[in-house]
């Protein structure tokens, strides 16, 4: 089955840009468009997809309050792919921590969209580890926020557990993880759900803003 997206921006060539691109591929069907985040909820139980692509600033509703609306909800909400023109964007960081999969640049390359939209689906590995970094180190609290704090303490993470995590904020796949560990791929997916169930995160990108927003693990 392919990769089904809807596309969410306020800019119809940008719009027509993704989806050439996307359906270009034949692992990936762009179902629908949207031109503000507050036609998100409707098309998302409508066409049930599992990514949505959604720049982060619109007019109306902007991709962070969309994003908070989406997995507030809906049941079973599909992953989230915010698209900025700025990197170094406060409004993405705010994105990731309401609970987006990752973000991508409008003028990333075709082969870079292609491979957000994939990495995004699968939820197998952190979409670029090193930007997130920068936007936790940026705009996170550097010294841990005492709500996050909270939330690690209780959480109560093995010491491999909290090897995983660390390996997961560096980018790492499970297989990769794995070789590191030395130990078996299904045995670091265990350690992954463990720790996602432990953290309330829905997906490795929760988990690894988490871990930032402690203090848990440095972004810097």
């Amino acid at each position: 089955m392919p990769v089904t997206v809807l596309l969410v921006d306020d800019e119809p060539l940008v719009r027509a840009g993704l989806r050439a691109v996307l359906e270009a591929q034949p692992d990936i069907e762009v179902v629908g468009e949207a031109a503000d985040g507050a036609a998100v909820i409707p098309l998302v139980r409508q066409l049930r997809p599992d990514v949505v692509a959604m720049d982060v600033r619109m007019p109306l509703l902007d991709g962070i309050e969309a994003t908070r609306a989406l997995l507030r909800t809906v049941d079973a909400p599909p992953k989230i792919l915010v698209v900025t023109t700025f990197e170094n964007d406060e409004y993405v960081y705010g994105a990731l921590r309401a609970g987006a999969d990752g973000f991508l640049l409008k003028r990333a390359r075709p082969a870079e969209i292609v491979h957000a939209v994939r990495l995004v689906a699968e939820g197998e590995s952190l979409l670029f580890p090193a930007s997130v970094r920068r936007l936790a180190a940026e705009y996170g609290d550097g010294d841990g926020n005492r709500a996050a704090r909270d939330v690690l303490e209780r959480a109560r993470l093995t010491e491999r557990e909290g090897e995983v995590l660390r390996l997961m904020a560096r980018g790492l796949t499970n297989a990769e993880i794995a070789a590191r560990l030395v130990v078996g791929t299904e045995t670091v997916k265990s350690h992954v759900s463990a720790v996602l169930a432990k953290l309330g995160a829905r997906d490795r990108t929760q988990a690894v803003i988490a871990a930032y927003e402690s203090g848990f693990v440095a972004p810097g």
